[in-house]
Order: C-alpha cells, then structure tokens, then sequence
C-alpha cells in the first residue's frame, strides 16, 4: 500500500489563540483561521488543523483534552485508498466522506484517516553543507548564514509518535494492515515504522505506556542550522524546552522538543536517515546512550565582549 505518511495532523484543542501563535511561530503557514480554529501548512502542504476541543465537527475524543483527534495519510492514488478501505473494513467500521477521506480506527481506537494525498513539490532553498575532501556542498562566495536570515519554514509533516497499551498488537496491525515496516525498535518501548510509500527512517513511532494519546509530532526542517536557529528563536519567544537540542542514534535526526498547547510536545527535526526494503532492524533497549549520540543546552546569545554566557 502506497501510503506516503501522515499529511495532516488534526487537534482538539482549549485555547485556540495559543495554538494558532504556536504554529506560527513554529513557521507554518497560515491557510485559514477564525474562532474555530485554523488550518497551518508547511512547505509541501502537509500540515495541522486546529478546532476547539467542543467542536461538534471534531471525532470523539480517545485521551485527555486537549489532543490528537485524527492522523490523516496522504496516499499516492485511489487504488491505494480502495485497498485501505477493503482490508479495514473485514474487521472495523470504515466510513467514507464525500471529500474522498476514508476514516477508521487502528488497534489502540485512535482515529485514522486517509486520502489521496495534496502534497506539492517544495519549493524551499538549497541547503547544503561544506565537508573537507568532499565536492563543495554550497557555490562559492555563497554564505551559509546573514545577519538577517530569513523566516525558516519546516518543509513536510515528519512524525507523530503514540502511546500504545499493547506495542505488539498495535505493531502488528500498522505491518499486517496496511504494510508498514518496523525499521527499528526500543526493546522495551516499542517500534519506529514506516510506510510504503516513503523511505524515512520513521512516521510512526509506538510507546508502550500507561498514558493515552499523542506523546510528540514534528515536521522535517533543511538541516541542524534550521533546527537550531529556528529552536533557539522558539525559546525567546518563550515556549519551553523539553528535550534538546540533540542528534537521536536510531533515526539519525537532529531534534529539539518543546511544550505545546496541543496535548503533547512539538519538535524540529532534520536529516533524518532513509532506509529501503534491505534494511535490517535494530533492537536495543531504550536508555540516555541509545536514544541520542549527544545533547546541549539552550542558552541566550551572547558576544565576546559581554562576558560569558549567563545560565
């Protein structure tokens, strides 16, 4: 099944004005916004809706407000959808809208769409990197950063990352199901898995654990720069650090986690690594030294002549 990844993460949310400002400072992109709520994308068109968590339009609810309400897939054609719909619908109810969205639940209940997918080609930047011994990655003469930079906008919808009361069972389903891969695995936490139609490390990742719904999302970024310049500008404006920034070993991606107001954390990612059908999974237990190959610590800017960096 040619599912490409999540296109669209859907919220029920308290405070509407929050999230609107935090995905905007985030760097998405404004497509529609009123009291209701918004509609916020990145560069290739994935991206979020935000509705207020009393929204009659919304799905229930399957954890604590406010919330994750619906993953939407974007998949490559209507074969695609066709073959989604035939095989839930042996054993769970599957519902078609007149947009062409195709709803059902995975093996946790959470609400799971799919759709033929909207994303376009990105028109982003080009970002490269210059490595000794190595083909230059940018022109010459060509900077890699200004004084005034630019606006940095996160290129495509990355991840989202469950919690999960039974990771085999809900495994089992995303592989027997709808054919995704375990690309590799926390022993004791749970798999990171990828759809058919995309060769990201992950756009799943399951944790087994007590809590109920969504535990992080995140959108692909150009690169660490991005990451960290667009961290570091997201913590002036006050938003709180949770985790980073950092490099994760499985995955390979630059990270930085912050608070947000949609039910679980938020993250800027980057560089993340792409496997094939070849690839053999990893196994390991979770712990500091498998789940990041390093971590800083975020600090205000500080010049030579102002003294040291206060912390």
């Amino acid at each position: 099944m040619k599912i490409l990844g999540p296109d669209f993460l859907v919220f029920g949310i308290d405070d509407v004005d929050a999230g609107h400002r935090c995905a905007v400072d985030y760097g998405l992109k404004v497509v529609e916004k009123g009291a209701h709520g918004g509609t916020y994308e990145a560069l290739d068109g994935t991206g979020i809706v935000i509705r207020r968590s009393s929204d009659p339009g919304l799905l229930p609810a399957t954890a604590a407000k406010p919330g994750l309400r619906e993953t939407r897939y974007g998949v490559a054609d209507k074969a695609t959808l066709q073959a989604i719909g035939a095989e839930l619908s042996k054993d769970r109810d599957v519902k078609e809208l007149a947009n062409g969205l195709l709803q059902s639940t995975d093996a946790d209940g959470y609400h799971i769409a799919f759709e033929v997918t909207g994303r376009r080609p990105i028109d982003g930047p080009w970002y490269g990197i210059n490595v000794p011994g190595q083909p230059p990655g940018r022109g010459m003469n060509v900077t890699a950063t200004t004084i005034d930079e630019p606006d940095i906008r996160p290129y495509t919808l990355s991840h989202v990352v469950m919690f999960t009361r039974d990771k085999v069972k809900s495994e089992n389903f995303y592989a027997a199901r709808l054919g995704f891969r375990t690309v590799d695995s926390f022993s004791n936490l749970g798999p990171f898995m990828r759809p058919q139609g995309t060769h990201d490390h992950h756009t799943l990742f399951l944790i087994q654990a007590p809590p109920r719904g969504m535990e992080h999302f995140t959108f692909h970024f150009a690169g660490a720069n991005e990451v960290l310049k667009a961290g570091w500008e997201f913590s002036r404006k006050g938003y709180k650090s949770f985790w980073g920034p950092g490099r994760h070993i499985l995955g390979s991606n630059y990270f930085w986690y912050f608070n947000s107001p949609f039910g679980g954390n938020i993250e800027f990612d980057a560089d993340m690594d792409i496997h094939d059908d070849s690839w053999r999974p990893r196994s390991v237990p979770m712990s500091v030294d498998a789940s990041q190959s390093f971590l800083l610590q975020y600090a205000d800017k500080w010049a030579p002549t102002g003294g040291p960096p206060k912390h």
